[in-house]
């Protein structure tokens, strides 16, 4: 079927998701931000299961949602590897380059004609860590162009508006709540006014949670992502779990005012806005209450009126779709 041209990529910590459109709707590809070093001889067993996988010289990769599997299953001796950290490339991982632009080849495909644009996410910089993501966003360019597109950069959170605010003229605020970054950005008539980022996301609630009652990291992970009812945790685990989602929301919550605050309202904004959670790690069950229970507590020192709080209508897809919809107005 034929498809549209333009392309969105969500550059996630933890999952990357592309998007195109074609007759039927937008169609979404995802593939999981993670891989897993195993020896050369794994390889023919490799080629007999759906595994996405590189070879390098001295071992395979195995990559995606197999890699999560395999290593809790295999446990500390073939630990999990991770491209990105903290919402950025992973400083200290040698491999992330080659598996990214593997990665990135297989959900995005090859473009329709030379050079079509793909809109690609990032971070904006983060306010709570001395960091800045001018080498992410050089690497991923780069790469994207590689793979025949010419790759133009978007902000995360402001994608979420293109994505979900169109009865709103495209005003709102964004907020993303990804693994490694929570990302945030007020939007009036599709122009940003505010954008920044908190370095905090769902792998600071697995890691933290983890540490807490002595599981690893990707356990708490499979635990978060097998169903967490924020509202009813079941088990230690999830408790454990449900204590970290709610300082992570009290933080941004708090920093996402204290920015505001910051700003005077030089903007000249005179009516109340809707904020929109979205993001891998807002798809735990009953994240848009919890979320709201806590605002609820915080709003008489939020410096802007808020007309509503709504989830996106996809959260792990949102991202992307936002994305397409910026390449699609290129043509």
């Amino acid at each position: 079927m034929a498809k549209k041209l333009g392309r969105g990529l969500d550059i996630g910590t933890m999952n990357l998701v592309a998007s195109v459109e074609d007759a039927t709707g937008i169609q979404y590809t995802r593939m999981r931000d993670a891989f897993l070093a195993v020896p050369k001889r794994a390889k023919n067993m490799m080629k007999l299961s759906d595994v996405s996988y590189m070879e390098l010289e001295e071992y395979i990769l195995v990559c995606g949602d197999s890699a999560l599997e395999m290593s809790v299953f295999l446990g500390d001796n073939f630990p999990l590897r991770r491209p990105l950290q903290d919402g950025l490339i992973a400083p200290g991982e040698l491999d992330s380059v080659d598996v990214l632009t593997f990665m990135l080849k297989e959900i995005l495909g090859e473009p329709q004609q030379p050079n079509e644009i793909c809109y690609f996410s990032i971070p904006a910089d983060p306010i709570d860590v001395n960091r800045d993501t001018v080498y992410h966003e050089g690497v991923f360019t780069r790469i994207v162009e590689q793979l025949g597109y010419q790759a133009i950069a978007a902000n995360e959170a402001q994608a979420i508006i293109f994505s979900e605010c169109v009865k709103e003229d495209f005003t709102g605020i964004g907020i993303s709540f990804g693994s490694g970054m929570t990302n945030v950005s007020l939007v009036l008539k599709a122009m940003p006014c505010i954008e920044f980022s908190l370095a905090r996301g769902g792998d600071w609630i697995d890691k933290g949670a983890g540490t807490s009652i002595g599981l690893r990291q990707p356990q708490m992970t499979e635990i978060k992502e097998s169903g967490l009812d924020l509202l009813n945790p079941q088990g230690r685990e999830q408790e454990a779990l449900t204590f970290y989602y709610k300082k992570l929301i009290t933080y941004a919550i708090e920093g996402i005012a204290k920015e505001f605050l910051k700003s005077g309202n030089s903007f000249g904004l005179n009516t109340s806005l809707p904020i929109v959670v979205s993001g891998g790690t807002s798809k735990a069950i009953n994240f848009l209450a919890f979320f709201q229970q806590v605002f609820e507590r915080k709003k008489k020192r939020f410096p802007i009126q808020i007309s509503e709080i709504r989830s996106a209508e996809d959260p792990l897809n949102a991202v992307s779709k936002g994305l397409l919809i910026q390449a699609r107005q290129e043509y």
